[in-house]
């Protein structure tokens, strides 16, 4: 009996040799992405969670002071609010203290 030998070119040589490290690489980038997206998934739930803390605190505080909070040192003072300075900026402006202040909380960037 005979064996019939094969001869393999180099094309599919280079295709066996190169393909474990593309598949490798494209496992590597979908990592990296699923990665950043959770992070910027994180951070909008994160201004969110501060932004509607803040404002809960403001309509407790007109429900039992009858008066929103003069200012955002108050509300962290006086509610044992936490405010991560390096991660947000927050913006609380107050037009008169029965007037809702406006409440806005932004994320700053890494």
């Amino acid at each position: 009996m005979k064996k019939r030998v094969f001869k393999r070119g180099f094309l599919h040589s280079l295709i066996i040799g190169v393909a474990p490290f593309i598949v490798t690489l494209t496992i590597i980038g979908a990592l990296i992405i699923g990665f950043n997206q959770a992070e910027d998934s994180s951070r909008a739930e994160g201004v969110r969670l501060l932004e509607e803390t803040i404002l809960r605190v403001a309509i407790h505080s007109y429900a039992v002071n009858g008066h929103f909070p003069e200012s955002l040192d108050y509300i962290v003072e006086n509610f044992n609010v936490h405010i991560d300075h390096t991660r947000f900026v927050v913006h609380y402006d107050v037009f008169a203290l029965n007037i809702l202040p406006d409440i806005i909380v932004f994320a700053l960037d890494d």
